[in-house]
């Protein structure tokens, strides 16, 4: 099991979110967002922010960092490592095991990523075999997109996603995102697309639609 950082809203969760960080960065990244965007109305949500492994990255001339796998070549979907990424959906699959097995159903558990994080969200949730609440997708892209159709889930085809991308984003170009976002949609999936004029990051009108967007599935749920 990966080792976590972890925050409850209120104490007995009932839901919980997997937030995923970008390459380089750990689990304490997005930590900080949580009293930023949490309502609340909201019920009492676990937020748990995995440390990716420590693998080096060939881009980075091998250094070894926290990647959720190897970036092999100068466009960020080119050579892609397909075994790093597999794995890494098997150590997701673990994480979302686990809030189940602490009373938590897939129904009320939330992927998020951004970045090389968002991209595993979505590798992951897409593959899942049970039906989960929601994917929260930021500044990625989806890998392996030429197996997505035939490794999917039924459980998670109508999984509402929530993507956000800089119209700016130097890492993960907006176009490699809206392509990604096509192969979705052809297949059938439902993707609520929000771009933003910023780069690689997250702004705050994007923080306002998140929460937007969780406060609507809480509605739903």
């Amino acid at each position: 099991m990966l080792p976590t950082v972890e925050q409850e809203t209120r104490p007995s969760p009932v839901w919980s979110v997997i937030w995923l960080h970008g390459l380089g960065a750990d689990g304490n990244d997005f930590a900080p967002i949580v009293p930023e965007l949490a309502d609340p109305s909201w019920p009492a949500i676990r937020f748990v922010f995995p440390h990716a492994p420590v693998r080096p990255v060939t881009v980075n001339n091998g250094v070894p960092m926290r990647a959720w796998y190897d970036i092999k070549g100068l466009s960020i979907a080119d050579k892609q490592d397909a075994e790093g990424i597999r794995a890494s959906i098997d150590e997701v699959e673990a994480l979302i095991a686990r809030e189940v097995e602490r009373g938590v159903p897939a129904s009320r558990i939330v992927l998020a990523g951004f970045s090389q994080g968002g991209a595993m969200a979505l590798s992951a949730g897409l593959r899942h075999r049970e039906g989960l609440a929601g994917l929260l997708i930021l500044s990625a892209y989806l890998p392996l997109h030429d197996t997505i159709e035939a490794e999917r889930s039924g459980a998670n085809h109508a999984t509402p996603i929530f993507w956000g991308h800089g119209s700016a984003d130097p890492v993960v170009p907006m176009a490699l995102g809206e392509h990604s976002r096509q192969v979705l949609e052809l297949l059938g999936h439902r993707v609520d697309w929000h771009s933003y004029p910023m780069a690689h990051q997250v702004s705050l009108p994007e923080l306002v639609d998140i929460r937007a967007w969780f406060s609507g599935l809480f509605a739903n749920a």
